[in-house]
């Protein structure tokens, strides 16, 4: 697997695997009918970097890295994961999220910050966990689950 900055010729790509996954409605807060170029601007706006997990000129994966805040804040990571359905469950999450560790070192971030993480999302939960991002927050009933209702949001932080 290749991990590498996205280029203009992935965007296809990316919108396979990111707008399922909005649609879905259950793991982002974002707007489950946001369109297919509002969803792709998001994932590779100008704030941030993003980058793609790729097996044998597939695209499987994607993440963004970006500061979490501005001024005082800009020391502090943030970033958004997805992969595509037939990646699930086989380590590309956790490929991303080393390399994203890595980049965010490597661009002078301190620290690495998730704002809503969904706590139903257990599986993105536990990998986070694996990779030392403690709990520092939860939101109660924060996230409208489609099938669930309200769900509590985590905020998830670790040191770099």
């Amino acid at each position: 697997m290749d991990i590498r900055p996205a280029r203009a010729t992935d965007h296809a790509a990316i919108t396979r695997i990111i707008v399922p996954t909005i649609r879905a409605g259950e793991t982002y807060a974002l707007d489950r009918d946001l369109g297919e170029a509002e969803a792709l601007a998001y994932w590779t706006g100008s704030d941030r970097e993003t980058f793609v997990a790729e097996e044998a000129g597939t695209v499987v994966g994607t993440y963004y890295l970006r500061a979490n805040q501005a001024g005082g804040g800009a020391h502090v990571a943030n970033c958004g994961f997805m992969t595509g359905e037939a990646a699930i469950g086989r380590g590309i999450a956790r490929a991303l999220c080393a390399h994203a560790l890595d980049r965010a070192r490597t661009r002078g971030f301190t620290a690495m910050q998730f704002n809503f993480v969904v706590s139903t999302n257990v599986r993105a939960v536990r990998l986070w966990e694996s990779f030392d991002f403690a709990v520092v927050g939860r939101l109660p009933g924060a996230f409208r689950h489609p099938d669930l209702g309200p769900v509590d949001a985590l905020v998830m932080f670790r040191t770099l």
